[in-house]
């Protein structure tokens, strides 16, 4: 097993990845930016270096985290997600400076990283993909003709990366002609790949993702599924396990799939294997994800399958002591992401100092996060703050303790997402399990929950108007 591993990330992730290492004894070395030296990660490392220059170029920067690694005596380096994490030279560069790289090799990196050549993979593996140009397209003829073949709507996506960056929902010429170049930009700033494609846009689907688990002995299983249909502007916002309309049999043949996929590139380590699955039960493969997803705790929940831990030991060369028949899914999960950002402003980004800071516990309660009082949340990252996930032997229990911890949840001094997840636990769609990918969009009442003011805001307002009464 290791002895060091330095941890090329930040934030939640970063501290999830440092606890395995504790449980594991294996050292950890943690990287900072001059934007965010007081992470609680920096403190909870062995050891804690700050990176640059600015606030992101460091976390990006290959040759200088290999270099430290190098340094410092750490014989491994885990990713997280983001980042570096879906990079392939920097999969190489560890490799080539004898660092190990926890995660997949740089070949199945390349093939997955790239949406058009995974689409190629799953048809060869014999997986149903959505209907799509053959490879990227720039030609707006040959776009215009594909979506009159297809019929409207369709979707423009880029080629590489994710989170939403680069697609574009298209339903007429005019729309086409106006959002492919502009997509294409986005994907160009977001992953230095303009690369796009188009594919007929699937209407009202769920979204259902397969997580795997591969070693470098040809062992590949699935720890079953999570349904991420709860999204804004295709990035998701609650994530839920096991799926609740997934047949025994559907579940065995989207796992299959998954599996089939993984083989094809010859995987190993833990990775994400996503479909559509539209109102008739058909599923489609939509793209493969070569990391540690954001939702993986509610995996972990069901499971009792640790799949950080597993990441560090496939790395270190073990078989999985695992086998398909040993994975048994128990209860129902589900994960809230707690971000600074105000649902009511078109989820715009939040920045402020935490004020006050008390998370919710009991029975079944999950808590990966990064925040603390006093804490100042940085403008120069992702809004996640922190992944509130909650475990019930019943769909219903799962949404009862859930809306209880958010009703217990302090956090204050910037906006988040708790009131709005509050009013989703309490909508009666979401507690009957009626949900796919529009729901955000077909339920705009949501947005108007009320944020209940609290008894420390309370007394701030107070300690306020007597300021400002005694200085008249």
């Amino acid at each position: 097993m290791f002895k060091k591993i330095l941890v090329a990330n930040r934030g939640e992730i970063a501290m999830r990845i440092i606890r395995a290492c504790r449980e594991l004894n294996i050292a950890t070395a943690a990287i900072y930016s001059e934007g965010d030296p007081t992470g609680i990660y920096v403190k909870k490392a062995d050891e804690a270096y700050l990176v640059g220059p600015g606030p992101v170029r460091g976390f990006l920067d290959s040759q200088q985290i290999v270099d430290l690694a190098v340094r410092i005596g750490a014989d491994a380096i885990h990713p997280g997600y983001g980042f570096l994490s879906e990079n392939a030279e920097f999969a190489e560069l560890c490799q080539a400076s004898g660092i190990t790289f926890i995660g997949p090799s740089p070949h199945a990196i390349t093939l997955m990283g790239s949406k058009v050549k995974a689409r190629e993979i799953a048809e060869i593996a014999g997986v149903p993909i959505v209907p799509g140009t053959d490879g990227a397209i720039t030609d707006m003829k040959d776009a215009l003709a594909f979506a009159k073949k297809a019929g409207y709507p369709v979707m423009i996506k880029a080629s590489a990366g994710g989170g939403g960056r680069g697609l574009r929902v298209v339903r007429s010429d005019a729309e086409l002609r106006e959002n492919m170049e502009t997509a294409s930009r986005e994907a160009e700033a977001s992953f230095g790949d303009g690369s796009v494609f188009i594919e007929k846009y699937i209407e009202r689907p769920h979204h259902i993702e397969f997580q795997i688990l591969a070693d470098r002995h040809g062992h590949i299983i699935h720890l079953g599924e999570r349904d991420c249909s709860v999204q804004r502007r295709h990035q998701k916002l609650i994530e839920i396990a096991p799926s609740l309309i997934l047949t025994p049999k559907l579940r065995e043949e989207m796992g299959n799939a998954a599996i089939a996929i993984a083989r094809a590139v010859r995987y190993d380590n833990a990775g994400t294997v996503e479909f559509l699955l539209d109102q008739e039960g058909r599923f489609y493969f939509i793209e493969m994800n070569p990391r540690l997803q954001v939702e993986h705790t509610i995996t972990e929940q069901i499971t009792a399958i640790d799949i950080v831990r597993n990441q560090i030991s496939i790395a270190a060369g073990k078989p999985l002591d695992i086998q398909q028949k040993d994975v048994i899914m128990l209860g129902h999960a589900i994960q809230c992401r707690i971000n600074a950002e105000d649902p009511k402003n078109n989820f715009i980004p939040c920045t402020g100092t935490v004020t006050a800071y008390l998370s919710p516990g009991g029975i079944g309660v999950r808590i990966d996060g990064a925040v603390y009082k006093d804490y100042t949340v940085p403008p120069y990252y992702d809004a996640l703050l922190a992944k509130l996930t909650v475990r019930g032997r019943t769909w219903e229990e799962a949404v009862s303790r859930m809306r209880r911890s958010l009703e217990e949840y302090v956090l204050r001094g910037v906006k988040t997402t708790i009131p709005f997840m509050e009013a989703i636990m309490e909508e009666p769609d979401f507690m009957a399990g009626r949900f796919d990918t529009s729901y955000l969009d077909t339920h705009p009442a949501l947005y108007t929950y009320h944020e209940f003011q609290q008894p420390e805001d309370l007394v701030l307002a107070i300690s306020a108007a007597i300021a400002a009464y005694e200085g008249l």
